[in-house]
């Protein structure tokens, strides 16, 4: 299916991811000084249904079947569900440096879930890409401190993390629309979110003007835009490559503290960002041939 693609919608392709993972980045130390206004479950339950909300009125615009693959978007919606609520929780606990780094072990899980539960052998070089990059992570934020509840819940995020990257591949490459799967992910998460909410009686006001404007930058970037663009893109790019291009989340993170918040440079943490860049190269060489015994 990839040789039929043309060379400039792979470009696009991983520009747009590369720009999901930017987006992406920026959020760790936004998510976790808005948690100081807002309860967890409900940032992620407002960022998402106001996301689905523009994305439902979007596609009755274009004429699109909203209802069209609606198990696979409920499929997905769940892993993604997964994966937000014990991440945005755990930074409650946690540093952002070991969310970042935790997360960022999804690198490690595409290939063994690729393995497991979808059949499909990674290349040696895919191998060799994931390890470097998870090298690279370790190096970038510090690896693991202090381990506690926030950096267990952050782990299963990883875990999900991998799996909706899979499952989105499997499904988009099927030929499900990946702007209908968005829009039922996000309505879905959203309504699930906000009726935990309301069962377990969580605050759903938001108290404070950053928790006001990182929710609403939340929903217009990190999950609307970037989101979609994610889907549309492993339409055409593989889960490995997807995976490793958003390895570069806590490398941008790392950028934008340099820049905007004006952290001083740490060389070591440069250094892992070269790391997760080298394994996006070496994912892209060909594998060593066995030789043959004949």
């Amino acid at each position: 299916m990839t040789a039929t693609i043309p060379k400039y919608k792979k470009l696009l392709a991983d520009f747009g991811l590369f720009y999901a993972a930017a987006i992406w980045g920026a959020t760790f130390f936004l998510v976790k000084d808005a948690l100081a206004g807002i309860d967890p479950v409900i940032l992620v339950g407002y960022r998402f249904l106001a996301a689905g909300l523009i994305m439902l009125v979007v596609l009755l615009i274009l004429g699109r079947p909203v209802f069209a693959g609606w198990r696979q978007g409920l499929t997905l919606a769940v892993i993604l569900w997964l994966l937000y609520i014990p991440q945005t929780i755990g930074l409650g606990y946690t540093t952002a440096s070991n969310s970042g780094f935790i997360t960022g072990l999804f690198v490690i899980f595409v290939p063994i879930f690729l393995r497991i539960i979808f059949k499909r052998r990674p290349s040696v070089m895919e191998w060799a890409a994931a390890v470097v990059a998870l090298i690279g992570l370790w190096v970038l934020t510090g690896g693991l401190t202090d381990i506690n509840l926030g950096d267990i819940l952050t782990l299963m995020a990883a875990v999900t993390y991998a799996l909706h990257l899979l499952y989105a591949d499997k499904y988009l490459k099927a030929g499900f629309d990946p702007l209908v799967l968005s829009c039922q992910q996000f309505l879905v998460i959203g309504l699930l979110s906000l009726a935990v909410g309301w069962a377990f009686d969580l605050d759903f006001e938001i108290h404070t003007a950053t928790a006001l404007w990182t929710t609403l930058f939340l929903t217009l970037f990190p999950t609307l835009t970037a989101f979609v663009i994610q889907m549309w893109a492993q339409k055409i790019t593989t889960p490995v490559k997807v995976s490793l291009i958003f390895a570069f989340e806590p490398v941008f993170a790392g950028l934008f503290a340099w820049t905007l918040g004006d952290e001083p440079f740490v060389l070591y943490r440069a250094m892992g960002g070269l790391f997760v860049f080298a394994a996006l190269v070496i994912s892209g060489l060909p594998s060593p041939r066995r030789r043959s015994t004949t």
